[in-house]
Parts: C-alpha cells; sequence; structure tokens
C-alpha cells in the first residue's frame, strides 16, 4: 500500500472493503465519517453525481470555542449534521464508519445523529 503507519495501512484496507458495497444516492446519501486528532467531520455524499450534500464539522462556530471532550465534540457535530439534513429534506442516509471502529466518537456522533432524526 506505500504507507509506512500500519495503523493507517489497516484502516484505508477496512475502508476500501466497506466503500466496496456502500453507495450514497440523492435520496439517501452516504454519511461518511473523518476523525483527526483533534477535531472530527461529517459528510453527506451522494455519490452518484459526486457532489457533497450537507457538512459539519467541530470546527464551526457553536462547537469550536467550547472547553469539551472529543466525544461530547462529537455528539455535538451529530446533532448538529442531523439538523442540516432535516433543513435540506435528507431523511435516511447510508452510515460510512470509513475505516474507523464503531467506537468512542464514531459511536457517539452516530447515536446523536439518530437522536435529531436521521435514520440509518
Amino acid at each position: 500500500m506505500g504507507v509506512k503507519n500500519k495503523k493507517v495501512a489497516s484502516r484505508l484496507k477496512i475502508k476500501m472493503r466497506i466503500r466496496k458495497t456502500i453507495k450514497g444516492t440523492p435520496e439517501r446519501p452516504r454519511m461518511s465519517v473523518f476523525r483527526s486528532n483533534k477535531q472530527i467531520y461529517v459528510q453527506l455524499i451522494d455519490d452518484v453525481n459526486g457532489v457533497t450534500l450537507v457538512s459539519a464539522s467541530s470546527r464551526e462556530k457553536g462547537i469550536e470555542g467550547e472547553k469539551m471532550t472529543k466525544t461530547e465534540q462529537a455528539k455535538k457535530v451529530g446533532a448538529l449534521i442531523a439538523e442540516k439534513a432535516k433543513a435540506a429534506g435528507i431523511e435516511t442516509v447510508v452510515f460510512d464508519r470509513n475505516g474507523y471502529l464503531y467506537h468512542g466518537r464514531v459511536k457517539s456522533l452516530a447515536e446523536a445523529a439518530r437522536e435529531g432524526g436521521l435514520k440509518f
């Protein structure tokens, strides 16, 4: 794979295995999560047209300035993406954890999005 870090290489392998089956459509977009060391980002992507419909991140105004744990940050981003998706008329999505384990920040983001009204 040409990646020096073994952890990153295995995540990319898992990501490719997931992406073989998951496709986002305009009616049911793919909810892709990216997790960096300090931030978390989520996008609703229409793979048919290759367009990002809605996005949210922990760098947005309501979230960035506050002092909180990364898991709490992810919860707020999950609620924010659900709110933005509803405004755009999107109710159901396909969850793409992007090779990350469904645990910790990724899990709290997903649960907050479900509580916000997204179905997946």
